[in-house]
This record gives structure tokens, C-alpha cells and sequence, in this order.
């Protein structure tokens, strides 16, 4: 009698294949991986073939030598459950012609910008006026107080 391992199996090979994936596109060595990560080549090697399912800390180690979002990785990984916070994000991810990396990318800016927007609203509700017109839209490293023009309007 015969155990067909292949639906616990199929998830590691998928993340590892993933894993390499995104070394690949990043153009880092499994060497030079594994050492940011703080894990041995052959382990990498291992993780990256499915033959070995790496901890939660493992593939946050991982993930932050990629560069992507730990959350992303997690996500494929089975550690973290896949619920969409919007359809947004949900469209963000099924977009085929994205890498991981830009679709992680884009989903980190697109909810620091709803966040951004939350704790505006939230000031603006709790009795605080925020400013309006252009200068309420400047970054503030292009705004300087001690401009004399800014300051005073003068040239």
C-alpha cells in the first residue's frame, strides 16, 4: 500500500520553486542568499527544491534577504492565511504580468497610502483642521521653514 504524499508535498516544492524564483529575478547567488538570510547553502538548496519546509523566522530571514514583503512570503509559504484586505490587493496579486516583488511593492505603497489617508481622516474628525491647498500635498522633505520666500513670500 502506497501513501500519495503528493498534496503535502506539492505546497513546499511550490515555495521553494517561489524562493528561487525571486533569487533569480533579483539576480542573487543561492551563496549570497544564504548568507543574508543567516542559513547554510545546502539548507537554501534544500528549501529551494522542496525537500525541506522552512520555520516562520526562517522565511522572514528569507524574505528579507529578497527584499519582498515577509507577509507575501508567509502567504505562499501557507503560514499566513490569503485574505485580500480589499479588492485592490486582491486585483494586485492575480496580475499575472507583475513580479512578486512589484506586485509586494505595490500593495506596501497602496496601504500606506490608505493608512495615510485614515490618519487624516481620523485627525480631521477628532476636531484637527488640516491644511488645504498645495503645500498640504508637499513632501516634507521639499518644504524647508527656514526659507525666507516660504516664510515670508518674498524672493
Amino acid at each position: 500500500m502506497s501513501v500519495d504524499l503528493t498534496p503535502v508535498l506539492n505546497p513546499v516544492r511550490d515555495l521553494g520553486g517561489f524562493i528561487r524564483e525571486q533569487r533569480e529575478a533579483a539576480q542573487i547567488s543561492l551563496r549570497g542568499l544564504a548568507a543574508k538570510a543567516g542559513v547554510s547553502n545546502p539548507y537554501l538548496s534544500q528549501v529551494e527544491r522542496g525537500l525541506r519546509r522552512p520555520s516562520a523566522d526562517i522565511l522572514a530571514q528569507i524574505a528579507q534577504g529578497l527584499s519582498i514583503s515577509v507577509e507575501s512570503l508567509l502567504i505562499k509559504a501557507g503560514v499566513l492565511p490569503a485574505a485580500e484586505s480589499s479588492a485592490v490587493v486582491a486585483a494586485i496579486r492575480s496580475d499575472t504580468e507583475l513580479s512578486e516583488r512589484q506586485k509586494a511593492a505595490m500593495v506596501d505603497i497602496y496601504q500606506a497610502f490608505r493608512a495615510e489617508s485614515a490618519a487624516a481622516k481620523a485627525s480631521t474628525d477628532g476636531g484637527t483642521t488640516s491644511s488645504v491647498g498645495p503645500e498640504a500635498d508637499s513632501h516634507p522633505a521639499q518644504t524647508s521653514k527656514t526659507d525666507p520666500q516660504r516664510v515670508s513670500g518674498e524672493e
